[in-house]
Parts: C-alpha cells; structure tokens; sequence
C-alpha cells in the first residue's frame, strides 16, 4: 500500500470505529484496507487473521466456520495480551511517587534529586523511543515487545536492590524498556486491529492507566507488609512483569519476522507540520501526566494527608482515566475532528492539578477526580491521534516513535522542573505556574493535532 495516496484528510479507520455512516469518506473507504497492506503481513492473511487461499472451496462452511471461531479466539487472546503488556508499563512511576518522601526521609536523596529521579525515566521514554521502529524492523514488533518486558523485569527488580546507583541505573533501563512498549503498541493495533483500532486504543490505554493506579494503591500497603521497606515496595512491581513476559513469549517466538525484502521505510514526517504538532500535544500532556504520577501523592501529603491516603487519592484519580481512556477515543472518531475535544480536556487536567495545590482540604476528592477525567481523556486521545493522522502502520510506527521521543524528552521537563521549584521555595504552590502553562501549550498543539488530515508521509518498500 502506498502511504502518500491521495487523501481528503479524514482518518482511514474512523469510519469503521464509529459505526455510522455519516463518517464515511472517501479517503475512508480508501483506507479501509486488509491488515495485509496495513501492516505489511502477507497477501494471504485477512483483516480477521484468517489464512484463506484463493483456491478454497467455497463449500467447506464448516471448516471455514471452525477456522474463523479460532481465528476470533486468537484475535481475543492477542488483544489481552496487549493489554496485560499494557498494564505493567506505569507502575515504574507511581510505585515511585507514593514512596518518595519515604526515600527523602531515609535516604541521602535530597528534594532536587528526587526531581531528577522522576525525571529520568520518562528522559528515557524520550530517548528510546525512536529506536524502537528500527529494533521492530530487525527482530519483528512481537519479539521486540519481549526484549522489552525482559528490560522492565530487570529494571524494577534492580530499583529494589537498596543502592543509590542501583535505583537510578534500574530507573533508566525500565525506561528504555518501556520507551519500546510505548512506541509498538499504537502500530500492532493499527495492523492487527485495523476495524476496532479506536476500541482497542481505549482498551490499551485503560490498562495502562489501571497499572498506574494499581501501583499507586498497593505499593505503601506491600512497603508496609515487608517491614515499611521502599525496596520491596518497588522491586515487587518486577512479579507481574516477569507472569506477563512468560504469557508473551510463546506469541512472539512463534511469530514470524517479515522478510527484509518486503520491509518499508516512512520519509518526510518531520518535515510535516501536522506531525510536529502531534508530537508537541503528545510531550506536553506527557509532561502534565507525570508531574501527576511523579508529584501528586507528595503534593497531597504536603497538604496534610497521611502516606495511605494521598496513594489512595491518586489511585483514585488514576482509576478514573481508566474509564475516560476506555470511552473517548470510540467517541472522539464520531465526530469531523478532535480539535475541541482535545484543547478542553488539556485545560481540564491542568485547572484541576493547579486547584490540588490551592483549594480547600476538604474539595481535594473532588479535584483529584477531575483530574483524572481530563488526564486520562487527554492521554487517550494524544495516543488516538497518532492512529488517526496515520496513513497505514508503518506510518503509525515512525509517527509514533517521532511523538514519543521528542515528546517525552520534552516532557521530562515537567517533573523535574516540579522538584526544582521545590527545592528553591521550600513548597509546591509555584509549580501551578508549571501547570497552568503546560495546560495553555497542551490545548494549542491539541487543537491542531484534531484537524482531520493526515501526515503528509510517504511510506515505500526497502531494496535490499
């Protein structure tokens, strides 16, 4: 498929997402095609991931039929796997988060360097993420996806280990591990899902934020369970990582690597304004996402709530994304575009960050919940987005990783600006400055990113 066919701008899966038939473009129809051309599989293999060959005889229904039944079943079982890959790529933050005055109290870590701690990892996201596309097409997006959860296991159960430099260096290889995960995930929906790509986006999403809040819940209770040690409260996240690893593997060793011949490469992203502003919503949002995940459990208890009760709170608010991530991306592809959907959802998550530092004690619940209904819809959408702009997957890949790398390079900026501010104030109130600029800059890029085109990317066969 080429990716630089003509296109009136509208999303080629959008149509099929939303079920309706006012959605229906040409460019639409156009894109609808088999996940054979979207993602570079073989002729053969439909769209469902049936392997019918012309020849088949027509009246072997139930053969047919028993194939089909085992086909839905293992487009069941690849889309939980997803999302249990999903799942374990943010607990590394929160578990964090909650144990971090913890670690400023028994450690020689001082209120900078626990910015720089947070700040890290999501560095790493930056950094790694444009490797990602290149490693999946060596190694194939299954076994590259399993390298990555071998790296997170290591990583988290390396941040247990009780050394300064054991933490920061586990910190950093987590990282790396989950920059990867980041970046293939959006391109396995788009070609193993191309008809349900707006639905599994949210799915993916949902248990990405369901991992955070899980990490956010239960790290201080497991901390306390093993002797109020912030070791074991980090090093336990490594046991659902390494369960899922072992799910994963037997999928990716069996999955075959498309030969270098059929490979393709993507050019002309950035030069693509559209593409930079993708990038630019998805770093800025990123940005806001982890100053909640890396701040706001130390921000609550600033506030005068015990360590119990600020993880439950940010549990809470993470919890709530969940629902916000499984709901807005189906919603936002009914409508022409996502451009006033995504600059309300970005002044949202800020006001309500900024109203966690100043309202009344009382009313936190109540802003924490907001919260997590703007930055799980915002993170939903920064992700959709990519989808939508995207011409095909390889194209989804690249745009991918262009997002993710320069925007979470960008991002990184945010948590550790927090811990600065912090540590030059004696308090948090001067970060709602941070917030409330991120917010204005996320709404902008967002409104730009939901015009309904696509990146003018071209998409072509490598000779080899």
């Amino acid at each position: 498929m080429n990716s630089s066919e003509p296109s009136n701008g509208h999303h080629p899966g959008s149509a099929a997402a939303a079920n309706t038939e006012h959605s229906v473009e040409p460019a639409t129809k156009a894109g609808n095609q088999s996940v054979a051309q979207a993602g570079g599989a073989s002729g053969e293999e439909s769209s469902a991931g049936l392997t019918i060959q012309p020849g088949a005889h027509a009246g072997s229904g139930s053969v047919l039929g028993a194939v089909a039944s085992r086909s839905v079943a293992s487009q069941i079982l690849l889309g939980f796997s997803l999302m249990l890959i999903a799942f374990n790529l943010r607990p590394l933050f929160s578990s964090l988060s909650v144990l971090l005055p913890d670690l400023i109290d028994q450690t020689s870590l001082s209120a900078a360097s626990a910015g720089y701690l947070t700040t890290l990892p999501v560095l790493c996201l930056g950094l790694f993420a444009p490797l990602a596309p290149r490693l999946s097409q060596r190694i194939g997006p299954e076994r590259s996806l399993l390298l990555a959860l071998l790296f997170l296991v290591a990583g988290t159960a390396l941040r247990g280990m009780g050394d300064m430099y054991a933490l920061f260096l586990g910190s950093a290889l987590a990282g790396a591990a989950i920059a990867t995960g980041n970046v293939l995930l959006p391109s396995v929906v788009k070609r193993d899902f191309p008809h349900r790509a707006a639905l599994l986006t949210g799915l993916y999403t949902m248990a990405l934020c369901g991992g955070a809040a899980a990490a956010a819940a239960f790290t201080l209770p497991f901390a306390h369970f093993f002797g109020n040690s912030w070791k074991a409260g980090l090093a336990v996240w490594a046991v659902p990582a390494a369960v899922v690893l072992l799910v994963w593997a037997p999928h990716a060793l069996r999955a075959t690597v498309v030969p270098r011949h059929s490979r393709r490469t993507v050019s002309g992203l950035t030069r693509d304004p559209l593409a930079w502003q993708v990038t630019l919503f998805m770093g800025l949002q990123s940005a806001l996402a982890y100053c909640v995940l890396g701040w706001m459990a130390p921000i609550l208890r600033g506030r005068g709530l015990d360590g119990i009760d600020a993880g439950f709170m940010l549990s809470m608010s993470v919890m709530v994304q969940v629902a916000t991530c499984l709901l807005m991306p189906p919603l936002a592809v009914r409508f022409r575009d996502q451009r006033l959907i995504n600059a309300l959802l970005a002044l949202l998550a800020s006001l309500s960050l900024i109203m966690l530092l100043f309202a009344p004690v009382s009313t936190l619940w109540f802003w924490a919940l907001l919260q997590g209904i703007g930055q799980g819809g915002l993170f939903a959408m920064a992700m959709t987005v990519i989808v939508l702009r995207s011409s095909d997957s390889h194209v989804a890949a690249h745009l991918s990783g262009m997002a993710q790398g320069v925007g979470y390079v960008l991002a990184a900026v945010g948590p550790l600006l927090v811990g600065v501010l912090h540590s030059l104030s004696g308090g948090y109130e001067a970060s709602g400055w941070l917030f409330g600029a991120l917010g204005l800059a996320a709404a902008f890029n967002g409104w730009g990113a939901g015009r309904a085109e696509l990146v003018k990317a071209r998409s072509a066969a490598i000779d080899t």
